[in-house]
């Protein structure tokens, strides 16, 4: 809404107000009370009888008054309206256009729940370029995502209709963040009726309902309060271990990431053992462990560990020297 066109209308109109007044105060020499009744029933038009009959130039004030402060009083209204309707046009707009950005997603991220948990989930992603989706039904939580300039849709993460608005049958996985555990439940049971085989992530306030969540058919269960008790303990256990482990994972100075990279069908590094595939030689990368398709995880694999297709490689290197390793995969 245009406020700088409104707040230059009441200037106008105190103006008016003020000149009518002292006007008749005046011309018709009225009361100043008198005369500021006479202004505001001419402003307003209401059609009350005059205090006393007007001279010729208390005529000629009247319809000044009534033209001027009627031509004020429309010009008002036409900015309020149009700041309403102009807002609501660029509102739906804006919703239509994320929508249709939200269609053409493939390989995306559903996240129910915009909470602590949900937000630092989007922060990732967001940093990583990762597409995602936020179903959320808060207003005040909404107004964060829009600061933020995520897409999101404003509906019960727990309706089949907001799931499949949000793209579930082209989505890589699921998150379910909300703060009560029976609605992860339930978006989850939800989701896996949709689309079998997506990818779920659930958040659990309690550990007591990990099973239920994986009964409902959640592929993995994260307690973040859990996870953050371990953490602390760690920390005065092992300080050393979790330093190293945050340099690997998180933000960090030293420029090194810890990533997974899928062999894919076709590479050249199929059939080969890790000394054959070169890959510490020609990347500078230390492999952690290998996860094979049977889902057995390798830990730090012997020299003679032979690659297969589908096999996924825990790597911890330099961020250019792991981009670089993408390619050869």
């Amino acid at each position: 809404m245009d406020f700088k066109r409104l707040r230059t209308s009441f200037i106008v109109l105190t103006g008016i107000l003020t000149i009518g007044t002292l006007g008749f105060f005046y011309i018709e020499k009225m009361s100043f009370f008198d005369s500021l009744y006479m202004t505001i029933i001419t402003i307003s038009t209401v059609g009350f009888s005059e205090i006393h009959p007007l001279s010729s130039n208390g005529r000629i004030l009247t319809m000044f008054v009534i033209c001027t402060s009627i031509s004020i009083g429309g010009y008002s209204m036409a900015v309020i309206v149009r700041g309403f309707i102009e807002g609501e046009l660029q509102k739906r707009f804006e919703k239509n256009k994320m929508e249709k950005h939200i269609k053409k997603l493939k390989n995306h991220f559903i996240i129910c729940g915009f909470g602590r948990i949900g937000r630092i989930i989007c922060r990732e992603l967001n940093e990583d370029n990762i597409d995602f989706v936020v179903i959320e039904q808060e207003a005040s939580a909404v107004e964060q995502i829009e600061k933020l300039k995520y897409l999101y849709l404003q509906m019960d993460a727990t309706t089949d209709e907001a799931l499949v608005k949000a793209g579930i049958m082209n989505a890589k996985g699921l998150v379910t963040a909300v703060r009560a555990d029976a609605n992860n439940v339930f978006i989850t049971l939800t989701a896996k009726g949709i689309r079998p085989d997506i990818y779920v992530l659930s958040r659990t306030s309690d550990v007591k309902n990990e099973d239920k969540l994986r009964r409902a058919g959640a592929n993995r269960v994260v307690s973040p309060y859990l996870i953050g008790g371990r953490r602390m303990a760690q920390e005065l256990k092992r300080p050393a271990v979790v330093d190293f482990i945050d340099i690997a994972t998180m933000e960090n100075n030293m420029g090194l990431i810890m990533e997974e990279a899928l062999i894919k069908p076709g590479s050249e590094l199929i059939g080969k053992n890790l000394i054959e595939s070169q890959l510490r030689k020609d990347f500078g990368i230390i492999i952690v462990g290998i996860k094979k398709i049977s889902g057995e995880m390798v830990f730090n694999p012997m020299p003679s560990e032979i690659l297969d297709e589908g096999d996924i490689l825990v790597v911890l290197g330099k961020t250019e020297d792991v981009v670089r390793m993408y390619d050869v995969l």
